[in-house]
């Protein structure tokens, strides 16, 4: 029979569930005999992951021990420390490990294809990438498609043309910024300049 192969994080989790588990089945001097060998068969069976206790003092009939054991019933190795053995085979409960769950669809899109937002695809429906058009088709429709407007349907917009003295409601015309700058009509230290009259003599 196969072997039973584990991952290193599989085999770290059922390391760390088999903590708290006692020895289930011990080997005694007569090593590995045919009633041993059916206990530790039942015992996977009912619980999947077991510990087994070797009574003899030398690690490498131990390993031998293992060997035969994973060999014989199809089973992992999850550890080795001292005379404790922990057994791990796949049963129909699945209480340790569960198969990889597929997923139900692929969660990426392609690059080609429109965002479809989750209500859309909750109800089943996708949004469709509108056809692409040339260009004198872009303009035609948009010519065709265009609203017509008139001057009274909305307010008119503001000019940006100078103002006239006509244009105000006054009639006195607006002076630029240039003509309000210091200096244009005060003297050099901002006071008023006056003309001196002429003295008399």
């Amino acid at each position: 029979m196969t072997i039973m192969e584990l991952t290193p994080r599989e085999r770290s989790s059922l390391r760390a569930a088999a903590h708290p588990l006692r020895p289930v089945v011990l080997i005694g001097d007569n090593g590995l005999t045919e009633a041993v060998l059916k206990e530790i068969d039942l015992n996977l069976s009912a619980h999947e992951l077991i510990k087994v206790r070797a009574g003899t003092a030398d690690r490498d009939e131990r390993d031998a021990m293992l060997a035969t054991i994973c060999d014989t019933l199809s089973c992992a190795a999850v550890h080795h420390l001292g005379k404790m053995l922990i057994l791990y085979r796949f049963g129909s409960k699945g209480t340790y490990l569960k198969p990889p769950a597929e997923p139900a669809s692929p969660a990426k899109r392609k690059p080609n294809e429109p965002h479809t937002p989750k209500k859309l695809a909750a109800q089943g429906k996708k949004v469709q990438k509108p056809s692409r058009r040339n260009r004198p088709e872009r303009e035609q429709t948009d010519l065709t498609d265009r609203p017509t407007v008139y001057a009274g349907d909305r307010p008119a917009r503001p000019s940006k043309r100078a103002a006239s003295a006509k244009d105000t409601p006054h009639g006195i015309p607006r002076r630029s910024a240039l003509s309000l700058r210091a200096g244009a009509r005060r003297g050099a230290l901002g006071t008023t300049v006056r003309k001196r009259a002429p003295v008399k003599r």
